[in-house]
């Protein structure tokens, strides 16, 4: 029976090339690989359309010319997207399977139980895939909006606050305190956007709108290189379209069409 194959070589994913030229995803019986994997090392996946889907990460792929690896952010540019979102909890399966092979409680040598958890041999603990909740704000006064280059972005372009949400916290409550830590400013009237799965490594992005409410920009230095108010007629680079951020800078700009 034929199935999708995401197949991870350090890191990098596997496409095959379509005759029109796009890309897709190995459909087949079998692994499209020179070696074999064990059965023990390949996860199943929850399926796709109702195709069974499998992944696993190698060291060697098949050098048949129609396969050829790509990052998984630049994926999201060449696959359709359900193909793409599917390869993002592919690779947070390999990366959670990878760092937890041994307990964290004893010791014990980890074994999967079910297709997303796991059993220590030894205490009987059981784990499941962890999610690093994250929390993201686009803040507009009037027609300007605030724009933060953070210190670990790779490029030039500006994008919005954001930060992880913290124990014991509302998701609310983390915008208004990322908020205030990294830029001073008090905002007010936060409203829900939506969410957005990170697998860079094993991230949930949960988008928000808010309007400022009073206070100087003071950035926290230590987390933003850049930031302050821009015109929506006057924007500098922002973020691509894979990304939530995106998303709400463009939603926030539409509603002025």
């Amino acid at each position: 029976m034929k199935k999708y194959w995401f197949i991870f070589c350090h890191s990098e994913l596997m496409l095959e090339k379509t005759e029109d030229g796009n890309y897709t995803i190995p459909f087949q019986e079998n692994a499209p690989t020179d070696i074999a994997v064990p059965a023990s090392e390949i996860h199943n996946i929850t399926p796709l359309d109702g195709k069974e889907v499998k992944t696993y990460a190698t060291d060697s792929i098949s050098t048949d010319p129609q396969y050829e690896l790509c990052a998984l952010r630049t994926s999201y540019k060449k696959l359709a997207l359900e193909l793409y979102l599917k390869a993002g909890k592919c690779a947070e399966i390999l990366y959670w399977d990878a760092n937890t092979q041994f307990c964290g409680k004893c010791g014990g040598r980890m074994k999967l139980h079910t297709d997303i958890s796991k059993v220590c041999q030894k205490c009987g603990r059981e784990i499941w895939p962890q999610l690093s909740t994250a929390i993201i704000v686009l803040i507009h006064k009037g027609d300007d909006v605030l724009l933060v280059h953070a210190n670990n972005f790779k490029g030039h372009y500006y994008g919005l606050v954001a930060g992880f949400v913290e124990t014991g916290e509302t998701l609310e409550q983390a915008v208004s305190r990322e908020v205030m830590e990294e830029t001073g400013l008090k905002i007010k009237n936060i409203r829900y956007f939506s969410s957005q799965p990170w697998p860079y490594p094993c991230g949930l992005m949960v988008g928000f709108n808010a309007e400022y409410e009073s206070g100087e920009i003071k950035l926290q230095r230590s987390e933003l290189g850049a930031g302050g108010w821009f015109n929506k007629n006057a924007l500098p680079e922002i973020p691509e379209k894979l990304s939530i951020a995106r998303k709400l800078i463009d939603n926030w700009l539409e509603s002025y069409q």
